[in-house]
């Protein structure tokens, strides 16, 4: 009998240490269909016509965008589907314990092996493990995984949530005596520059049949890999039990981590009967402390922060939710590069990589759990905010499944030294939507559910996390302080979050002098920044939001929401470039331009900030092609003490940071084809420099390779340039894309929100003239290049 190829890894696995802990990440194998066959679990179901993909996978980026899926779901396909995966065992694994693992599926997900029902998992962004020892059979005939996916209440999100098995699965054998999945937790009481006390514990689980004798050996191991110190715990466990063990270790001069010096140390924790280790795993953590203060805000490893953070959805453009974890990195990387030190996750469990990506690369996070509670929050299905809502979602299933789901967040997470804060949930409390309460005035709705059910809901969801995780603040992103406080939600919480309410931190500081105050989502415009930088008390902010997002969109076409510092396919914004002069340490010079009459519009819109291109402001873009003779208002987002703007070789004028409105230096004048310089100067030299210059007619195209490749994944830049290899910022020819060798497309994209051509297809516009393309290499061994063309331009090529 053929071996599958799931066998012949874990055979190699085997060889090598049959007795610990074993696992296989299920990438490939996996055969599809969309549809409800009533069988489709029984082993001998006929899937031989379904067709084959990779997990990670979300088949609404797989399906034509229509009209009638609604706009929270950015117009994406939802239904009913169905994976299969076979695998054989041979009796070497004969008497483990075997599980499956999912990080997420999108959702009501169900599993069977072997025509077996193991269990189910409403919520799509939870992670969740069923045990699978008992149905499995060990003769290396085949064993059948069987998946049903439901998501046929594709209106159930007010944002994008993908469809299907969109993060990683995987199976894992390990001893009878094992450590307990997500069991190491790891903490640090005490932590000094000279030493720190470290809290290694460890849930285990004895499925044999009789008590086992053990000892568990705990051991640090630093930064650059050497074992710093060991620690070993003798003791035993009956037959079907589980005991936690708790061991003290101590770090002398430890090197403790930040956003500036991410350090990760490992705890690695073996299970050792007579000497044999038979359980092992390995966890890395950081060495640090921090306290949010009433007073003076917030303090990591004894040092004041403000903490600068971007709200985060989880997909990524043309990707949707299967997002690979060198894109992830790319997009970390770019928000760092700006000055942006912390992350929220809105308004789900992160992606395991995701956390892992910000404990290395030194952000900060905040783990948020829910966007609603029960009753269901409204579902937008013509567009946001028209039209008649829908009231489908995972309040629907809150009250049974809320707190299984928020342990299971905690206990999966909080061993990342990234995260500071637990978040319940989201505008749980938004006026009227479902709640409501007489504090509200005119806006009441008696017959609302009363806004006192939050309590009623939120209490346990705290009690969940604090039982879970004593070491962080629990928190909430309040939508109307007014309202939660009347009931005492508010009181709930260690730390406080505000939505859009700066208006509100004076007053309330003084009225709740022991609360803690933050921005957990505010809007980009200077003034919601300048009171966190002025304002000891005050933290933090995030920004709404890091990324241009999939749903929460417009009437059809619009797909996204074009809230992001950067657009769907990762290209920094003008307000992206704002947020680079208020935040990074960086010297930055930036330029940007809209025509005068767009730019008075905005300015009396009450807006604040009108120069950034934001909803009801004005659209400034950053090129320099414009009707000859239009007045222009020339924008400069600069940390530089001064700046001079030059136009084709002739000094415009020189503006000090202190002459900046609202943050940014502006210039009026008519526009004239050429090549505008901004100039940041610093102690009367050049510190940083910008250009902007007329485009001519499109001649061309240009790849450029933007992200190391990484797990065979390619990103590649795709621009259109005039001859002399200027972007044309409105180019929006149609490309083909032709992939040679062993390389497939994953999702080709651009910044435009009314994209709505299938993202896997060969042929895709530009957008302003550049988009990206994001392929995989199917064998790393072999050559592959990548060309694009169009009609009446130069083609490019790229060997990758």
């Amino acid at each position: 009998m053929r071996r599958t190829r799931l066998a012949i890894a874990l055979l190699a696995l085997a060889g090598a240490a049959i007795a610990q802990r074993q696992e296989q990440t299920l990438v490939s194998g996996w055969r599809f269909q969309k549809s409800d066959p009533g069988a489709a679990m029984q082993p001998a179901f006929d899937d031989s016509g379904w067709q084959a993909v990779r997990v990670p996978h979300d088949w609404s980026q797989h399906e034509p965008f229509r009209a009638e899926y609604g706009s929270g779901n950015g117009y994406a396909a939802g239904g009913i589907g169905w994976y299969r995966r076979s695998f054989a065992l041979g009796t070497e694994q004969k008497g483990r314990v075997a599980r499956i693992t999912f990080d997420g599926v999108y959702d009501h997900a169900q599993v069977w092996i072997n025509g077996q029902y193991v269990g189910g998992r409403p919520n799509g962004y939870s992670s969740f493990q069923f045990e699978l020892t008992p149905y499995l059979k060990f003769d290396g005939s085949p064993n059948v995984l069987a998946v049903r996916v439901d998501h046929s209440r594709q209106t159930d999100s007010r944002y994008f949530t993908g469809s299907g098995i969109y993060r990683d699965a995987r199976l894992s054998f390990t001893d009878a005596l094992h450590i307990a999945p997500w069991g190491s937790y790891v903490t640090t009481p005490q932590v000094s520059a000279a030493r720190a006390d470290v809290k290694a514990e460890a849930e285990l689980i004895n499925a044999a049949a009789s008590e086992r004798q053990f000892t568990l050996r705990a051991e640090l191991i630093a930064p650059d890999g050497r074992v710093v110190t060991t620690r070993e715990a003798r003791a035993s466990l009956a037959a079907g039990k589980r005991r936690t063990l708790s061991q003290k270790l101590v770090v002398n001069e430890p090197q403790r981590w930040s956003p500036e010096a991410p350090r990760l140390y490992t705890l690695r924790q073996t299970v050792l009967v007579d000497g044999r280790p038979v359980d092992q795993t390995t966890t890395p953590f950081g060495i640090r402390n921090f306290r949010f203060d009433a007073a003076q805000g917030f303090f990591l490893n004894g040092q004041p922060l403000k903490i600068k953070g971007v709200c985060l959805h989880h997909d990524a453009g043309s990707l949707g939710a299967a997002v690979p974890v060198a894109v992830l990195e790319r997009r970390l990387q770019q928000l760092k590069d700006i000055g942006v030190n912390a992350i929220r996750t809105s308004h789900n469990p992160a992606a395991p990589e995701l956390l892992d990506l910000a404990d290395r690369m030194g952000f900060l996070v905040q783990a948020e759990a829910f966007d609603e509670f029960t009753p269901t929050k409204n579902k937008w299905i013509e567009g946001w905010n028209v039209g008649v809502p829908g009231r489908q979602g995972y309040g629907e299933e809150f009250a049974a499944w809320g707190v299984r789901d928020i342990e299971d967040m905690v206990r999966r997470d909080r061993n990342h030294p990234s995260i500071v804060m637990w978040s319940v949930g989201n505008e749980v409390d938004y006026p009227n939507d479902p709640f409501s309460h007489p504090v509200l005035g005119a806006k009441y709705r008696p017959a609302a559910p009363p806004a006192s059910d939050l309590v009623l809901w939120g209490r346990p969801l705290v009690d969940a996390v604090r039982r879970m995780d004593p070491t962080r603040p629990v928190t909430v992103a309040m939508a109307s302080v007014e309202m939660s406080d009347a009931v005492g939600f508010g009181g709930l919480f260690d730390v406080a979050g505000y939505n859009y309410q700066e208006a509100r931190y004076s007053a309330d500081h003084a009225k709740f002098p022991k609360r803690v105050i933050y921005g957990s989502e505010n809007r980009h415009d200077y003034r919601a920044w300048a009171i966190v930088r002025d304002t000891p008390y005050i933290s933090a902010q995030f920004l709404w939001t890091g990324f241009d997002y999939l749903g929460e969109a417009g009437r059809w076409p619009l797909r996204a929401a074009d809230f992001g510092l950067f657009d769907l396919a990762g290209f920094m914004k003008p307000r992206g470039a704002f947020r680079a002069s208020l935040w990074s340490e960086q010297p930055v010079v930036y330029l940007a331009a809209a025509t005068a009459s767009a730019t008075l519009v905005a300015s009396q819109s009450g807006q604040g900030t009108p120069l950034l291109d934001q909803q009801k402001r004005a659209k400034v873009a950053e090129h320099w092609n414009w009707p000859a003779g239009e007045s222009m208002v020339v924008s400069a987002y600069a940390n530089t003490p001064e700046v001079q703007l030059w136009l084709n070789g002739k000094l415009v004028g020189t503006q000090k940071a202190m002459d900046a409105v609202e943050g940014i230096l502006s210039w009026t004048m008519p526009f004239e084809a050429g090549e505008l310089k901004a100039v940041g100067l610093k102690d009367g030299k050049a510190a940083a420099e910008v250009k902007l210059q007329t485009a001519g007619a499109a001649a061309r195209i240009e790849l450029q390779r933007v992200a190391p490749t990484k797990d065979g994944i390619e990103q590649i830049a795709f621009f259109v340039v005039d001859a002399q290899g200027r972007r044309v910022p409105d180019a929006a020819q149609r490309l083909r894309f032709d992939p040679a060798g062993p390389l497939e497309i994953l999702g080709i994209g651009n910044g435009n929100l009314a994209d709505v051509d299938d993202p896997r297809d060969a042929e895709h516009a530009a957008y302003e003239g550049r988009g990206l393309a994001i392929l995989r290499r199917t064998d790393k061994t072999q050559p592959a290049r990548l060309r694009v063309s169009a009609p009446g331009l130069m083609p490019a090529e790229l060997d990758l």
